[in-house]
């Protein structure tokens, strides 16, 4: 029989799990982690859409005979993601920009 406020796969209270020192700090911690999942969801699926239509501009502009990549729009984008989030926006948007090339 298990203590309670502890789970039964790890024997580790609620607190011990989320580093909280108190049962309501890691309820509330428990409650943002899950609201953090939901918001990754979110953003991972935002991600593939984004993707998914960088991949159509790309097949457009080449077979129109242009380029794959627009060097122009990349740092249009990058300074859009600095602006708003400072330094880390342009390593975030560099990132999303990698992931939306598509393979050569």
């Amino acid at each position: 029989m298990s203590n309670p406020g502890t789970t039964a796969t790890s024997g580790k209270t609620a607190a011990e799990k989320t580093g909280a020192h108190t049962e309501e700090a890691a309820a509330l911690i428990d409650n943002a982690r899950a609201r953090i999942d939901t918001l990754d969801d979110r953003i991972i699926g935002l991600v593939q859409e984004r993707m998914a239509v960088s991949a159509v501009i790309q097949e457009a502009r080449i077979t129109s005979g242009g380029r794959r990549i627009n060097l122009s729009r990349e740092m249009e984008v990058l300074g859009s993601y600095r602006n708003a989030l400072g330094k880390p926006g342009t390593s975030l948007a560099m990132t999303l920009l990698e992931l939306c090339r598509g393979r050569a």
